[in-house]
């Protein structure tokens, strides 16, 4: 519910890239969003990737692309809060396991794994994705990479690099890179996701051996990487990830520890060092980018109605301008709950094209609060426990609307437009929890779901198994006005409960159209 923005000396020393890392990474506090004010980094940043035209357009403006002076040299008067980060105390750390807010210094690692029987041996390290694969972190961590041979070390566990983009691939082989990483048994992937959302053909996970790996893309929720709920994947940067790989060891510290060589000797790791940008430019000679026609209306999409992997997107329903009534508790959701937990990724990234294969796997992860199982609810409509996409099919084929209630920080995680497409195609009309992950409530306002909040967190613990939710003044749906829920449980007694939600005009116009899509598609048609 914040915005965070970053200033300070340590601040206009950062690259460009490393700045939108951080940015990247605000999603995990729940922020609204995260921002650094415009600065040199950024100019060089768009100079170098061919947009000299927008760096010139933002240096003639550059005075209100950042905060004032009076601001930052006294910013606890214009600020909520102010936190204090000294860049040249802070300690590399790793985060883990199941969850990117879980903090630790790396000089405690070895303390906090044998405290909390955290695996030590480092099975595999990982580096690139969207978060950590600019040319910057590859050269910080090539020059780790360079040292194996020039140590005589060996490296211990299993190395992976994934580059962000064909640009990014083709310029840290043009510089060397890749034949550094190759030199030392690493692998280079496809310029994809990859493990990061479980695009990972990993050897023997099916065998759900408790292991740990280290990596440094964003997320390392339970089975995002391999599908392995017992693999306990750590985050860092791209150079302590390729240390910790090279000593094969959760526990090493690379500012104060030392490895034993092929001959026998101690010896030390150097400090990682890199260009923030490549000294001649990036290059590629294919990027991949294809151009979309410039008059798309006679383009004609054709997909087999056999594919199981493809499928054209139906319009959902417009609201009906009705009080949503009789509605079924689909599950309620315990802890943590995730984009993993409501869409998982791995082998179903394949259906990803094909929204009704895909929804099979909606909520599959979540906890159900009432047995502390996964893909377990009670059919309201039978009596019987089911998976949860068969029962939301059963009450989507009934006609019955559904509800789901969540927990804290609801939807923390990548921004995946299937957790919100998922339940949406599968009859769910709202979302109820004690709060939302900024990117999941947002993309539920679009596929036209009601995203609503608690407006008392204790009434969570009101909502019983088998309760029915009546949504009574929802006609009068409008901006800072909270809505009534009337809950009915099965004993016949019925409770209200008020709710909030941030919906401005444009979103509700988003709900009463059946989607934003919708919305823009009538817009288009009349334009």
């Amino acid at each position: 519910g914040a915005v965070i923005e970053y200033f300070g000396e340590g601040a206009k020393n950062m690259s460009c890239t490393g700045k939108g890392t951080i940015c990247n990474m605000g999603a995990e506090v729940g922020a609204t969003t995260s921002t650094f004010g415009y600065d040199d980094s950024m100019d060089r940043y768009l100079r170098a990737t061919n947009r000299a035209d927008v760096a010139d357009a933002a240096n003639a403006v550059a005075a209100y692309l950042t905060g004032d002076d009076e601001v930052y040299a006294n910013p606890h008067e214009y600020f909520d809060q102010v936190i204090e980060i000294n860049l040249s105390e802070l300690e590399p750390h790793l985060n883990g396991p199941f969850t990117p807010d879980l903090a630790t210094p790396i000089s405690k690692m070895k303390e906090e794994a044998l405290k909390n029987d955290w695996p030590l041996q480092v099975q595999v390290g990982l580096i690139g994705s969207c978060t950590n694969s600019s040319y910057e972190d590859i050269a910080r961590s090539a020059s780790l990479a360079k040292q194996v041979a020039e140590k005589n070390l060996k490296t211990k566990a299993q190395f992976t690099i994934t580059p962000g983009s064909e640009v990014v691939r083709y310029t840290i082989e043009r510089d060397g890179f890749i034949d550094t990483f190759d030199k030392i048994g690493a692998t280079v992937f496809a310029n994809a996701c990859g493990p990061c959302i479980g695009m990972w053909d990993r050897e023997g996970a099916e065998k759900e051996e408790r292991n740990t790996i280290v990596h440094s893309f964003n997320r390392n929720f339970s089975k995002r990487a391999d599908g392995n709920p017992n693999t306990l994947a750590f985050v860092g940067s791209p150079e302590l990830v390729t240390a910790l790989a090279i000593a094969g060891d959760l526990g090493f510290n690379p500012l104060t520890d030392k490895l034993i060589n092929e001959n026998g000797e101690e010896v030390m790791l150097d400090e990682p060092t890199g260009n923030e940008l490549p000294p001649k430019g990036f290059d590629a000679e294919d990027p991949g980018y294809q151009a979309p026609a410039e008059d798309g209306s006679k383009v004609q999409v054709v997909v087999s109605p056999t594919s199981e992997r493809l499928e054209l997107l139906a319009p959902f329903q417009p609201w009906d301008g009705e009080n949503i009534m009789g509605a079924k508790l689909l599950i309620k959701a315990f802890g943590k709950c995730t984009t993993d937990h409501i869409s998982m990724a791995g082998p179903w990234l394949r259906f990803r094209g094909h929204l009704d294969n895909i929804s099979n796997n909606m909520l599959i992860g979540a906890v159900n609060a009432y047995n502390q199982k996964t893909n377990n609810v009670k059919n309201q409509l039978t009596g019987e426990y089911e998976a949860v996409p068969a029962t939301a099919r059963a009450y989507k084929a009934a006609g019955v609307p559904s509800i789901v209630v969540g927990d804290h920080n609801y939807g923390e995680g990548s921004s995946r437009e299937h957790a919100a497409m998922e339940p949406r195609h599968l009859g769910v009309r709202a979302v109820l929890v004690k709060s939302f992950a900024r990117i999941h409530e947002t993309n539920l306002k679009k596929q036209g779901m009601l995203a609503l909040t608690f407006a008392n967190e204790a009434d969570y613990d009101k909502i019983q198994e088998n309760d029915t939710f009546n949504f009574i003044d929802l006609k009068e749906f409008a901006p800072n006005r909270q809505l009534t829920l009337e809950v009915i449980h099965d004993n016949g007694t019925k409770e209200t409960i008020l709710v909030n939600h941030s919906y401005n005009e444009g979103q509700i116009g988003w709900f009463v159209a059946g989607s934003a899509l919708n919305l823009i598609a009538a817009a288009s048609a009349t334009a």
